[in-house]
């Protein structure tokens, strides 16, 4: 269903394009041996270069390239075998050499592809533009002292891929979906860890409102939005303000906004810089970047699994649903947990357990899959108890509890608590018949066609057997000695 914002003149479509700046997995920075790890004392992650000093020359990163090409691969874009290094100037704070390097009219990936799920079930695919590599800035921090701004250099150079896609998104839904197949592809390659709180991964969000059919009308950008929740957000409220101005009579004006996520809104910062604004030239500094095809050939060939291709082949291999092969494939160790349960035990329990009992377990603990204090083969093992029917489904809630709690093993819990199913025919009918006994007049009820009441004497026998009677067994015996 196509997302419309119904105005006074009629309905408006939405255009968004997304450049998402994603902070490369790397040691050292793109030009300098600097460390690029989050964090630290403020100034602590800076060399001479990153510092501006006259006279340093920049030292480009062969990790930082390789993990380009390795994200391009992933979205399934040209590689671009000689790409160029130019310098964007402009005057900040933050920006101590008065220009960022970065690669403007040969970046090192051109055009790929994402394919979105959308809530319908469907897919949609969202065209990428480019993707280039350039330097971030450093921070500046105002809210230290009442007077003064500080500066915090330890991320400036530090190696970023922005990643451009075309106008194709057409709803806030559209983008977050976007945002999250994007995270998840560079998560699973290991070249972004897509951590948005702590600014590893964000995003500018170009918004432009259009009656359908109409060519497209001015676009404004939202800059630095830290949130897919805030993108969403963002690309409501900054269109609805297009629509506005439109059917007003106005004219939106081309420019760069800020969003306001407590008052949910956009406020103006700057006219929209154009190319030309920034003067890019070839840094004079580096030579053109030329990478062999067989190098990239060989990255290729080293890439893991991709999300979409994981999907499918556990939907082929275990027959998962759509709906469980994208919860299970969201984060790679998840499909990873997932499988070696699937393969020592039944794939369908183990996708049921996952999903249910066991998630509901993390999500109470606040534990990741990572740091689950049950292990796949832990897992695995209560499902065994399961398959042989040592334990019921209603007894293995019971025992997963302790598991979290104890850290024991299934078996342990189960012998130590005494939880073993009960499979002896005699001592199930003699509970049966116990239970029958005591309720002679619901026993007529139901043979007077009152058959709902075979699940309270299901449910009092479990109740007599505390839970431990095989419920097959249960059915099957109860229906025999109700028919009697």
């Amino acid at each position: 269903m196509s997302y419309v914002i119904e105005g006074r003149t009629g309905a408006w479509e939405i255009v968004v394009g997304l450049e998402v700046h994603a902070q490369v997995i790397s040691n050292a920075k793109l030009f300098s041996g600097a460390s690029a790890a989050y964090g630290g004392e403020p100034n602590t992650h800076v060399s001479l270069i990153d510092a501006g000093f006259p006279g340093m020359l920049p030292v480009l990163n062969h990790e930082c390239v390789a993990q380009a090409v390795r994200t391009g691969l992933g979205l399934n874009a040209t590689i671009h075998l000689e790409s160029r290094f130019d310098r964007k100037n402009y005057f900040y704070a933050d920006l101590p050499q008065g220009y960022q390097i970065s690669q403007f009219a040969h970046p090192i990936v051109g055009e790929g592809k994402v394919l979105i799920d959308l809530a319908d079930g469907g897919q949609r695919e969202i065209g990428i533009t480019r993707l280039h590599l350039e330097q971030d800035a450093g921070k500046s921090m105002h809210d230290q002292d009442p007077t003064r701004s500080f500066i915090d250099l330890n991320r400036a150079g530090v190696a970023l891929m922005e990643i451009v896609s075309e106008p194709d998104i057409r709803s806030p839904e559209e983008a977050g979906a976007y945002l999250r197949k994007l995270r998840q592809i560079l998560r699973y390659i290991g070249t972004c860890d897509g951590n948005m709180e702590e600014g590893s991964m964000r995003a500018d969000v170009n918004v432009s409102v259009r009656k359908a059919g109409e060519a497209y009308r001015t676009r404004c950008e939202i800059k630095n939005v830290n949130s897919i929740r805030f993108v969403m957000q963002a690309i409501e409220v900054e269109a609805a303000r297009q629509v506005e101005i439109w059917e007003s009579g106005g004219v939106v004006d081309q420019e760069t906004r800020l969003f306001d996520s407590a008052r949910g809104e956009t406020r103006s910062l700057r006219t929209k810089e154009d190319a030309h604004d920034y003067r890019y030239f070839p840094d004079p500094d580096l030579l053109p970047l030329v990478i062999s095809r067989d190098w990239v050939e060989a990255l290729k060939a080293a890439l893991p699994e991709l999300p979409e291709a994981k999907r499918l082949r556990l939907e082929a291999e275990y027959g998962v649903s759509r709906y469980e092969s994208g919860v299970l494939t969201a984060e790679q160790a998840v499909a990873d947990f997932y499988e070696e349960v699937a393969k020592a035990s039944d794939p369908k329990l183990a996708v049921n357990w996952m999903l249910g009992d066991f998630f509901a377990a993390l999500n109470r603990t606040g534990k990741s899959i990572e740091e689950s204090p049950v292990s796949a083969a832990g897992l695995s093992e209560l499902l065994a108890l399961i398959k042989d029917e040592t334990i019921n489904g209603k007894i293995a809630k019971d025992v997963l509890e302790a598991m979290v709690e104890t850290g024991e093993s299934a078996a342990e819990i189960v012998e130590r608590k005494g939880l073993r199913q009960v499979t002896d025919t005699g001592a199930i009918e003699g509970a049966i018949r116990d239970i029958l006994a005591a309720n002679a007049d619901k026993v007529a009820e139901y043979k007077s066609g009152k058959e709902k009441l075979f699940g309270f004497f299901v449910g009092q026998t479990m109740k007599a057997m505390k839970g431990k009677g095989n419920p097959a067994m249960v059915n099957d015996l109860l229906a025999r000695l109700l028919a009697e």
